[in-house]
């Protein structure tokens, strides 16, 4: 299991952290989704199949890329 924290600075409202959540929580493999808007953070865990590049390829794909 893989815990990580991705900066995602397109996030503005609470609105954006539910979508966020909704799109990766429907990605297998995916365990929990926790987003901070104030921060502008999203923390993932997950496991196989679903890999880091999969994540920063679905925050890209719904319009909240993650910075590098």
């Amino acid at each position: 299991m893989t815990t990580k924290t991705f900066k995602t600075p397109a996030i503005h409202c609470h609105h954006c952290a539910m979508t966020i959540k909704a799109e990766l929580s429907d990605l297998v493999g995916v365990e929990s989704v926790l987003v901070n808007v104030e921060e502008k953070t999203t923390e993932v865990t997950f496991d196989q199949p679903a890999t880091e590049s999969d994540v920063r390829s679905l925050l890209d794909e719904i319009g909240y890329p993650a910075e590098a």
